[in-house]
């Protein structure tokens, strides 16, 4: 009976020993190249045909693995425009049968950059490069996985103010023109930059470029994560595919963060369906091409570097937890009015009635039939939420306003919380119920294609979501 007290005293010390062990984090990151080599390619980022001969800059998938002996997660950046929820869940799925992975712990974001190639298969460049995205994307987390290691995380942010511009704008009085369905609305996207037209912008930015840092066991550093709520810059080369600023900020990181061949950066795009990178208000001096792209990239490494000098400590004992949710959303649909509109704008033939036409009409009139004639009712889109010992961070599927990821990391139960747009899927933009009232490019049917009140929904969602995960500790 004496020795009792010794067993149990036994017991406990080999429980905490297993719980220190499950603890330990480990983590592996890898840059897989998905450049286009076919090329005429297709540009899909605007409403006219837009070619590229060949590449300005490379492509990459990204990924960043993270295990603590219970959950293994996977957050990867690819540059492109938007992948579908389809070529990603392939990509998953290619990568889940090689290292054992659950398909439901991989989240993969887009970067947006509006020079990327497509992803149709339409022609024989694009179907190849089909192929080519799917198996990088899936390589680039077999790659990660592979390279699992002792590893220890910190996180931290930094403002960044300078480079985004909320592009929605009240104008002054008598400035605003007619939206493609004839009629007015009361803020306009990216309405120039004359001081005679503008009033003031329709919303905030987020300053803050926020990172993960992961070191090794020798506190080498293994990867940067990190997020910025800029859309894209622009700028590219005529004729060439770029990356934009996404790209260069990886291709600087490793001397900001002193980093070898096998260090891994990546910027992900945050909430920037509202935000871009044009001074409203002010005249920029010419660049030229690519020029801003590196500007804008240097800036963002220099602050990831003073977010990454904040970093206290890093912890080797962060526990990870990951949920993700399927919302069912309603598809907008047009009314009686706006159907019988839309279908007197296409039968308009003649070419100088075409030209009085508000910009984009017909463009949006075949929209407005579109949506019409779905034949589904609703849309199906994943949402996830990630927890890394005291950092949070949400994925959503949309181009999605700024006040939204404002909101969520305001509310969010943990210390840190980083916001990710274009995660798992791209579904079109998603405004604020406020912002919907105002109507703008963002908020027409075509360019919004689910309930309004989706952002409430979604925000909800995601809030439970860290509420549960926060619960785990």
């Amino acid at each position: 009976m004496k020795r009792l007290p010794l067993i149990l005293c036994a017991l406990q010390i080999a429980t905490l020993n297993l719980s220190a062990q499950s603890a330990a984090l480990r983590a592996g990151a890898a840059a897989v190249d998905i450049t286009p080599t076919q090329f005429p390619m297709n540009m899909p980022g605007g409403f006219s045909s837009n070619m590229a001969e060949k590449a300005h800059d490379p492509f990459h998938s990204r990924a960043l693995v993270l295990n603590d002996g219970q959950t293994t997660l996977a957050m990867v950046v690819v540059d492109h425009l938007g992948a579908g929820p389809d070529v990603l869940n392939e990509a998953k799925a290619l990568a889940a049968a090689k290292t054992g992975m659950s398909v439901d712990k991989m989240l993969i974001s887009s970067t947006h950059t509006h020079s990327g190639p497509s992803l149709n298969t339409r022609s024989e460049a694009a179907a190849k490069y089909y192929k080519q995205f799917v198996e990088g994307v899936a390589d680039s987390i077999i790659q990660a996985h592979a390279t699992l290691k002792p590893a220890a995380v910190g996180a931290a942010a930094h403002a960044l103010p300078d480079e985004v511009f909320n592009r929605r704008w009240y104008l002054k009085p008598g400035k605003m023109p007619l939206n493609p369905f004839g009629r007015m609305d009361t803020v306009k996207m990216n309405p120039g930059t004359s001081p005679d037209v503008l009033d003031r912008p329709a919303g905030p930015t987020d300053p803050d470029i926020t990172i993960l840092s992961v070191q090794d066991a020798k506190r080498k550093p293994i990867a940067v994560f990190a997020n910025y709520s800029l859309h894209y810059v622009g700028g590219a080369p005529g004729g060439q595919m770029s990356a934009d600023y996404f790209g260069e900020f990886a291709r600087l990181m490793p001397s900001r963060m002193r980093g070898d061949e096998s260090f891994v950066a990546m910027m992900s795009n945050g909430t920037s369906g509202d935000i871009n990178n044009i001074p409203f208000g002010a005249t920029r001096p010419p660049r030229v091409p690519f020029e801003q792209i590196r500007l804008v990239a240097a800036k963002a490494a220099d602050t990831a570097w003073q977010a990454h000098q904040k970093i206290d400590k890093h912890r080797a004992d962060a526990r990870l937890g990951m949920l993700q949710r399927e919302i069912t959303l309603k598809y907008r649909r047009p009314s009686a009015q706006d159907l019988a509109e839309a279908k007197a704008v296409l039968a308009v033939k003649d070419k100088d009635a075409i030209e009085k036409l508000p910009r984009l009409a017909q463009n949006y009139a075949h929209s407005v039939v579109s949506a019409a004639e779905r034949p589904e009712e609703t849309l199906t889109v994943k949402i996830q939420a990630i927890r890394i010992g005291d950092f949070a961070v949400c994925g959503i599927p949309f181009e999605t306003f700024v006040e939204i990821g404002l909101d969520l990391k305001k509310r969010s139960p943990f210390a840190q919380t980083m916001v990710i747009g274009l995660a798992n899927g791209r579904h079109g933009y998603l405004p604020t119920l406020e912002q919907h009232k105002l109507g703008g490019y963002e908020t027409w049917l075509g360019t919004n294609s689910v309930q309004e009140d989706t952002s409430v929904i979604l925000t909800n969602n995601l809030l439970e979501m860290l509420a549960e995960l926060k619960k785990s500790e």
